[in-house]
């Protein structure tokens, strides 16, 4: 069956179009990712700004036409935490729906942490690590919020959707560039008191290894091998240290966003919020006790082709 997922994200807009069978294995086709910002402002304002639809709507048109081009059968639309928290985000959804002929879903913070490991789980290198007695957390850092999924195989447990993301936390914190260090300072406060005031110590005690997905994960990957140009074989199953993190972290901060966005394995767009990725990818490895991450390809995309195929 061949399946069509888009996720409509805070920093992101994303296309998967895959083929699934009945095994449960997905065949990537095509991906394709454009930084359109439809958080911009949602943290200050409440609402999604035209402006920022216009670059979401503009993508999808073009998604739409590879979709028509490659005959899927299926298609499925997940928007997230900036359409879940926008005042005007359910008008902006049945947009989606009606211009685009998308099958899209505002998921809650349960149905995207279900869907990301379910995804990250479809890889069977990676769903070996959750079959084992220890549990496995899957982390999902996006532009407004953070998934931690907690699960074994390819059911999750415990899981938790919590306020910060790169968009949200550098729109909070950061204000000069290079930023100044009170402004890191405040913002790995930040993100530490929500997670240590959300995730519960009994749910973390057992996890003795963890799975990065999505754009700052990857990035980080890429910047941390110095990729250029970008390559997914070479990102995806990436053990990533938090010693690397550190390191990447005190390289960016110093940097200008425009010295940033020549940086080899980071995409220019991504040059804005990598500061905030950093620090928030480094503290929830702190939160778990964990002294490195496995690196993933397959997250909600994944996950959404899986549940629309039947296959999860």
């Amino acid at each position: 069956m061949r399946v069509a997922v888009v996720d409509i994200g805070l920093n992101s807009t994303r296309l998967l179009i895959a083929d699934a069978n009945r095994g449960g294995s997905i065949k990537e086709l095509l991906r394709r990712s454009e930084v359109t910002r439809l958080g911009d402002g949602v943290d200050a304002h409440g609402a999604l700004s035209q402006q920022a639809i216009e670059r979401v709507l503009r993508t999808l048109a073009d998604y739409r036409r590879e979709i028509d081009r490659h005959g899927c059968e299926a298609n499925f639309a997940v928007l997230t935490a900036a359409v879940r928290e926008a005042a005007n985000g359910a008008q902006f959804a049945a947009r989606v729906r009606e211009q685009f002929a998308l099958d899209a879903h505002v998921l809650s913070g349960d149905e995207e942490a279900q869907l990301t490991f379910l995804g990250a789980m479809s890889d069977e290198r990676l769903e070996r690590r959750a079959s084992a007695s220890e549990p496995v957390v899957v982390i999902d850092i996006g532009g407004g919020s953070t998934e931690f999924v907690v699960g074994h195989d390819r059911a999750a447990g415990f899981h938790i959707s919590l306020p910060v993301g790169v968009v949200r936390m550098s729109e909070r914190h950061i204000h000069h560039d290079p930023p100044a260090p009170v402004e890191l300072q405040r913002l790995v406060r930040d993100a530490r008191a929500v997670f240590a005031q959300r995730l519960p110590p009994h749910e973390l005690a057992d996890v003795r290894s963890a799975i990065a997905v999505a754009g700052t994960a990857t990035s980080t990957a890429a910047m941390d091998q110095a990729l250029d140009p970008y390559d997914p074989a070479r990102v995806h199953g990436y053990a990533l240290s938090k010693a690397s993190i550190r390191t990447l972290l005190e390289r960016t901060a110093a940097m200008t966003e425009a010295q940033r966005r020549s940086l080899a394995g980071l995409h220019p767009d991504r040059a804005p919020t990598i500061i905030a990725g950093l620090i928030i990818l480094g503290e929830a490895l702190c939160a778990f006790e964990l002294d490195e991450a496995t690196v993933s390809e397959r997250d909600v995309l994944f996950g959404g082709a899986m549940r629309v195929a039947g296959l999860g």
